[in-house]
């Protein structure tokens, strides 16, 4: 393993095993590339002869930047989207609904391979992201949203009586006396006292923030059932294959779930693209709701993950600072409902 001082990752002679065992003894490894950005696993490219490679997920505490006491109880639908149970159940229920994810090869979580991690072996859809695509060739990136678009509307044909994550709610451990909008009031008012204790502005507003918040939840209609939706959905978030296929990828929190949430946090992050993934029936008074409280925690989480040793500190700042100001602009725009 790597050793930074604080954290150990994975190398090259660690990994040998797992590509004999997957590909054969006559399948040599060249190189281990750890690929930055993520915040929960590791994730390493693994290249051989011939050009060809694989992806290496690895879920383990030294891959995991997120401090401890952040991951929640399992039930939780907002808990930590961490581990290979959540990746695998993810993964098969979007295949079977024809929404392309990458090609799983080999799990393991015996640790025989790697004594500290649970592991997936992946395909390596080497086209780079949508959020690429769409900033050099917005036509083309266009013409893959329009796929993307197809796949977010049979996912979110996919309906259960319970929300949750797909394997909470395969397991039977999703939750079964709370409403969607319930669970995102308790968890908003949770991030508006987080983000409240770090930054004096929101502190300053906190009690019109919780007004906000609470006058909104009482007039949103009950719901029965709930659509599947990828939780965290954005362009960096979908790979673009040889045949201009949307892939998406960082599927462990995939759940079900109100969809308007998914839409708010598309709205985030495609901006003026998002117009293509649009659809009809969306619940406005549910959407709202959902708008502020991801301001919040787009202020509150960041933060606390910057109590730890993650490395790209900039970044994470950055997303508080402008979820901060979309959290106050909000709130000078609000109305009673």
């Amino acid at each position: 393993m790597v050793d930074d001082g604080r954290r150990r990752f994975a190398e090259r002679e660690q990994l040998s095993g797992i590509v004999r065992e997957v590909f054969g003894a006559d399948c040599r490894l060249n190189a281990v590339e750890r690929l930055r950005g993520g915040s929960k696993k590791g994730v390493y490219r693994l290249s051989f002869g011939d050009g060809l490679s694989a992806v290496l997920y690895a879920w383990s505490a030294d891959e995991d930047f997120w401090p401890a006491g952040s991951q929640g109880g399992e039930a939780d639908p907002f808990s930590h989207a961490s581990g290979l149970r959540l990746f695998e159940a993810g993964q098969a229920r979007l295949s079977s609904l024809g929404v392309r994810v990458p090609e799983l090869y080999f799990a393991d979580r015996s640790r025989k391979h790697h004594p500290e991690a649970d592991i997936a072996l992946i395909e390596d859809v080497r086209g780079g992201t949508l959020e690429t695509l769409l900033r050099d060739d917005p036509v083309e990136g266009e013409r893959v949203l329009d796929r993307l678009a197809a796949g977010l509307a049979a996912m979110g044909r996919d309906r259960a009586r319970h929300l949750g994550k797909v394997a909470s709610v395969e397991d039977g451990m999703a939750p079964q006396g709370r409403s969607s909008v319930e669970v995102v009031l308790e968890r908003a008012l949770k991030d508006l006292g987080e983000a409240a204790g770090r930054v004096e502005r929101i502190d300053q507003a906190r009690e019109g923030f919780e007004r906000a918040l609470r006058g909104m939840a009482a007039v949103v209609e009950p719901r029965e059932d709930y659509g599947l939706i990828h939780g965290e959905l954005g362009p960096d978030h979908v790979l673009v294959n040889d045949q201009g296929e949307p892939v998406l990828i960082d599927i462990e929190g995939t759940m079900f779930f109100d969809v308007e949430w998914e839409h708010v946090f598309m709205q985030f992050r495609f901006h003026e693209f998002y117009e293509r993934l649009r659809i009809d029936g969306l619940d406005e008074r549910r959407m709202r709701l959902y708008r502020l409280a991801q301001h919040l925690s787009l202020v509150a989480g960041p933060l606390r993950l910057l109590d730890g040793d993650f490395p790209d500190r900039e970044f994470m700042i950055g997303i508080a600072k402008g979820h901060t100001e979309g959290a106050l602009r909000f709130l000078r725009d609000y109305r009673t409902p």
